[in-house]
């Protein structure tokens, strides 16, 4: 059987594409490592510091007191 072009090139897409879905894999799997990481650190900080994870993100005043009652999107109100 002898090489053509067009079943190099047949070869060559598949290629990019098995090297693509490879890398794709690895952004995926580092994305993952560092969210897990980042709610690791939030929860330990949370303990350590007895701010929940909103207010560590800025988002306190949205879920204290009178915001969070006239939202009507929590649960609760204090």
């Amino acid at each position: 059987m002898t090489n053509t072009p067009a079943n190099d090139k047949w070869f060559q897409d598949r290629a990019n594409q098995q090297i693509h879905m490879d890398q794709l894999k690895r952004a995926e799997r580092f994305n993952g490592r560092a969210a897990m990481l980042g709610i690791v650190i939030g929860i330990l900080t949370e303990a350590i510091t007895g701010a929940g994870i909103a207010h560590q993100i800025g988002l306190g005043p949205l879920v204290d007191g009178y915001a969070a009652c006239r939202t009507q999107f929590l649960p609760f109100c204090f």
